[in-house]
C-alpha cells in the first residue's frame, strides 16, 4: 500500500473518530463565509472556510487533536512535546489538557506574544529556545529523553496530515459544487492532508498553495515544484507570517509534487492588504499567515497559474498527464483572455487557517482619537 493510501485511510479515520465524537472534546464544525464584495475583487464565487474559529483560534488543533487521541495509555501518561513557532504549540497544549496529559512546548525567543500566553492559558509547560531549526530540534529530542514524552511534530507526520485533512472533507461537504481551493503553505502538513481528501473526494479539484515569498525572495515551494525535486538550499523566508516559514518534509513533499497543482508566491504587501480587506469587509480577525490564500486569489499571477492548473489536472484526468502537454494547454489558456475559462467565475475555496493576531499597542486609548 502506498503512502498517499494510507493517508487516506487515516483521514477517513480522523474524520470519522476525531471530528464527530461525543462530548467536549469535538472539533468544531466550522462554517463557510462569502463575501459579495471580495467575490467582485477575485472575478470569482469565493468561498472562506473559517479555521480562525477553531479551538485555539487556528486549523493546528484539528492535528494536534488526533495526534494525542491515537496515543497509547501508556504513551499518553508521559506526555507529548512538540516544537512550534505558536500555533501547533498552543493546540497540542489544548489537546493534551483535554485529555489531561503533560505537554511540553519548545518555542522560539521570537515568537507572537499572544501565541505564548495561549499555551500558558491551555496549560502547557513552555521551554523557551534560539530561534533556529537546529535548536528548536534539538531543545525538543533533549525534553523528550528526559521525559518520555512522545514528539508531536507540527507538520511532517501522518496523524497531523490526517487531522489537517478533515478541512478538505467539511469544505467539500458543505460546498460540493467547488472547483478550486487555495490552501497556505509552509510545511506542507494542511496542504497535504486538504489535496488528499479534496482529490480522494473530487479528482477533478484543482489545488494551489500560497506561499510568502519574504523580502529575500524565499518561496522554496513553488522553486521545488518548477525544479521537480526538493529545493532545500534557499533561505527561510523574511516575512510577516510567521506561521509559513517551515520546510517541506519526507511525507508532505511527495503529495505537494504529486498531487498539488499550482503555487502562487505572494508579497508581504499583497498579505497585509488581503488582511485589511477581510478586517473591513467581513469582520474578521485573520493573522498574516491566515489571510494568505486571499493575498493569492487577488495576486496578479493568480489567473495565470489557475489557467496552467486547471489545464495539469485535465490532462491527468484524460490520462496524458505529460508536463509538456500540460504545460502547453495552460501556457494558450493564460495567453487569451478571451478563453471561456478565463472568463468563467469559479467556486474558490479559501482556507483562513489562522487568527491569532497580536495587536500589541492596538487597543491603548492613546491610538485613538475621539470624534468632533
Amino acid at each position: 500500500m502506498s503512502w498517499v493510501q494510507q493517508q487516506l485511510q487515516d483521514l477517513s479515520a480522523a474524520w470519522r473518530d476525531d471530528v464527530h465524537p461525543a462530548g467536549e472534546q469535538r472539533m468544531c464544525l466550522l462554517q463557510v463565509l462569502t463575501s459579495t464584495t471580495l467575490d467582485r475583487l477575485a472575478g470569482h464565487k469565493l468561498k472562506f472556510k473559517c479555521e480562525i474559529f477553531q479551538k485555539g483560534g487556528a486549523f493546528k488543533f484539528r492535528g494536534a487533536f488526533n495526534s494525542v487521541q491515537q496515543l497509547s495509555p501508556e504513551q499518553a501518561e508521559k506526555g507529548v512535546v512538540t516544537h512550534s513557532s505558536g500555533n501547533h504549540a498552543a493546540a497540542l497544549a489544548l489537546a493534551a489538557q483535554l485529555r489531561g496529559i503533560p505537554a511540553y512546548i519548545v518555542v522560539p525567543n521570537n515568537a507572537p506574544a499572544c501565541k505564548l500566553a495561549a499555551v500558558k492559558e491551555y496549560g502547557g509547560s513552555l521551554i523557551l529556545c534560539e530561534p533556529t531549526m537546529a535548536a528548536r530540534e534539538a531543545t525538543a529530542a533533549k525534553v523528550a529523553g528526559e521525559t518520555g514524552a512522545t514528539f508531536v511534530p507540527p507538520y511532517d507526520y501522518g496523524p497531523v496530515i490526517a487531522g489537517q485533512g478533515t478541512i478538505g472533507l467539511e469544505l467539500l461537504q458543505q460546498v460540493p459544487e467547488l472547483d478550486v481551493v487555495v490552501v497556505p503553505v509552509s510545511g506542507g502538513g494542511m496542504l497535504s492532508g486538504i489535496t488528499l481528501a479534496a482529490k480522494a473526494l473530487k479528482p477533478g479539484i484543482v489545488v494551489i498553495a500560497a506561499e510568502p515569498c519574504g523580502s529575500n525572495d524565499a518561496a522554496d515551494v513553488a522553486a521545488s515544484k518548477r525544479a521537480g525535486q526538493l529545493v532545500t538550499d534557499l533561505p527561510k523566508p523574511v516575512t510577516i507570517a510567521d506561521g509559513l516559514q517551515a520546510r517541506l518534509g519526507q511525507h508532505t513533499w511527495p503529495v505537494v509534487r504529486d498531487l498539488v497543482d499550482g503555487v502562487v508566491a505572494i508579497s508581504d504587501a499583497e498579505i497585509v492588504a488581503a488582511m485589511q480587506l477581510l478586517f473591513e469587509r467581513m469582520k474578521l480577525v485573520v493573522e498574516p499567515s491566515g489571510a494568505a490564500g486571499l493575498a493569492a486569489v487577488l495576486s496578479k499571477d493568480f489567473a495565470a497559474e489557475l489557467a496552467k492548473a486547471r489545464a495539469h489536472t485535465a490532462a491527468r484526468a484524460a490520462g496524458s498527464d505529460t508536463a509538456a502537454a500540460a504545460a502547453a494547454a495552460g501556457s494558450q489558456l493564460a495567453g487569451d483572455g478571451s478563453h471561456d475559462q478565463q472568463q468563467q467565475q469559479l467556486n474558490v475555496g479559501v482556507i483562513l487557517c489562522g487568527g491569532n493576531l497580536d495587536f500589541k499597542d492596538f487597543w491603548k486609548l492613546d491610538n485613538w482619537q475621539p470624534a468632533h
